[in-house]
């Protein structure tokens, strides 16, 4: 008997759990629906974003009202008319360097060439620019920008003639007509007599030319 009453009362409790579920209000068949991160537009991510934006619009618009800087304008004007890669063969191998050369002058009668070798092609040309400042020449022009006389010169194998020419303009070329023009020389007429196209040696001689000029 007594083991019939602990059978009973076993039943009685397995019956009472689906009971208890149905008072909970739960359906039995409906699975648990499932519920994601809220979307809380009061949180403070939100917030820190729309910070953030001002912030970054802020500091553009602060970088806009900002005034350029003023790029001051070099003493001399520079043009280069020869860079020449040289080779060096050495008992360990092929050494380059390299070889520039340019013209420098202020357009007011100042008027430089030089000469720059290295190994690296920046430095070659700060070295030509600091060059061409060391042999910078005074060049005696005429009111109207022409030269007072004719003259000419020789350097090397290169060989110009030049003879002022009023109202004609410049009239030269090569690297002759690059050293004129940083010179601030009009109405010349200039010519290359010789059949040589080293560019420096026509700056040489340009150069030399001028310098027989008389006032």
């Amino acid at each position: 008997m007594a083991e019939t009453a602990t059978q009973n009362t076993k039943e009685e409790k397995k019956t009472d759990a689906p009971a208890d579920a149905s008072k909970s209000g739960a359906p039995s068949g409906d699975r648990p629906r499932s519920r994601g991160p809220r979307n809380d537009s009061r949180g403070g991510g939100s917030r820190g974003g729309g910070n953030d934006r001002r912030r970054s619009g802020d500091r553009g618009g602060n970088r806009r009202s900002r005034k350029p800087r003023e790029r001051t304008r070099p003493e001399y004007d520079q043009k280069i008319i020869s860079i020449r890669r040289v080779t060096r063969v050495m008992a360990g191998g092929r050494r380059f360097s390299f070889s520039v050369a340019i013209v420098a002058g202020n357009g007011k009668g100042k008027v430089g060439v030089g000469l720059g070798k290295a190994g690296d092609t920046a430095l070659a040309i700060e070295k030509a620019l600091r060059d061409a400042k060391r042999n910078m020449l005074d060049v005696a022009m005429t009111d109207e920008g022409s030269i007072p006389h004719e003259t000419g010169s020789k350097f090397a194998s290169s060989q110009i003639i030049m003879m002022p020419s009023p109202g004609a303009g410049l009239r030269a070329g090569s690297s002759v007509r690059t050293v004129l023009e940083l010179a601030g020389v009009k109405n010349v007429s200039a010519k290359i007599l010789s059949r040589s196209k080293n560019r420096y040696n026509n700056a040489q001689a340009t150069i030399d030319a001028l310098k027989k000029l008389k006032k």
